[in-house]
């Protein structure tokens, strides 16, 4: 049995109607980044990025999981294989497609905390500055969403996970977005096979062992019919 460690991105969501995260332009969705994805922007105007994430959750609720989602399922559901799936993501098509070994690294969309307490709780559709925490009724309720400027969510078991593995692979990530484009050098020093599934390289597709290119829907799908075959 190997042990599977899998890093997914933006690419193996877009294919669902999931808009990657930054345009050329650096603008996401039309917004700065600074205004919607840092502490110091919901500080400055929490009604509009709460508005931002509201219109995420909703698209992500009305995307569909893709052949891609749905194989990375079935390679963890066959059982042969110990398989882990890191995502960046912050959509739940993993989940809807069936993962369950799953670690969302940047929190989630269906969550939300309170930036006064910690507390955490099912995010409802729409989420509004006046809600109160749950817990400590503050009116400081945001997205569980790890922003610029803050820590990754389960890192120390992550890096765990990549020193045990026999196998890394990334899918669907530009690989300049650290820390997890620090993963596949974590997993070369740790004597890991690694293995790159993206639509065109990435900035560190050098450093890993191999390397298949094209649409998450058919290069996942086609790995992991060879996985099982």
């Amino acid at each position: 049995m190997a042990r599977i460690v899998i890093l997914t991105g933006a690419g193996i969501s877009a294919e669902s109607g999931i808009r990657t995260f930054r345009a050329a332009d650096g603008l996401w969705e039309d917004h700065r980044v600074e205004d919607v994805a840092t502490p110091e922007g919901f500080a400055r105007d929490p009604e509009l990025v709460l508005r931002f994430y509201n219109e995420r959750r909703a698209a992500a609720a009305a995307a569909e999981p893709n052949a891609a989602h749905r194989a990375l399922a079935a390679l963890e559901a066959d059982g042969r294989h110990e398989v882990l799936v890191v995502t960046q993501n912050v959509d739940d098509l993993h989940e809807r497609a069936g993962s369950r070994a799953l670690i969302h690294m940047h929190g989630t969309l269906t969550g939300a905390l309170c930036a006064a307490c910690g507390a955490r709780w099912p995010a409802p559709a729409v989420m509004r500055v006046t809600d109160p925490c749950p817990a400590c009724a503050a009116r400081a309720a945001r997205p569980d969403i790890v922003w610029f400027g803050e820590m990754p969510y389960r890192m120390e078991e992550i890096w765990a996970a990549l020193r045990a593995a026999d196998l890394f692979v990334s899918i669907g990530t530009s690989g300049n977005v650290y820390p997890a484009a620090g993963f596949v050098a974590d997993a070369r020093h740790a004597g890991v096979e690694t293995l790159e599934l993206n639509l065109e390289p990435s900035m560190g597709t050098r450093f890993f062992d191999a390397a298949r290119h094209g649409p998450a829907t058919q290069v996942v799908p086609d790995w992991v019919a060879a996985m099982l075959a």
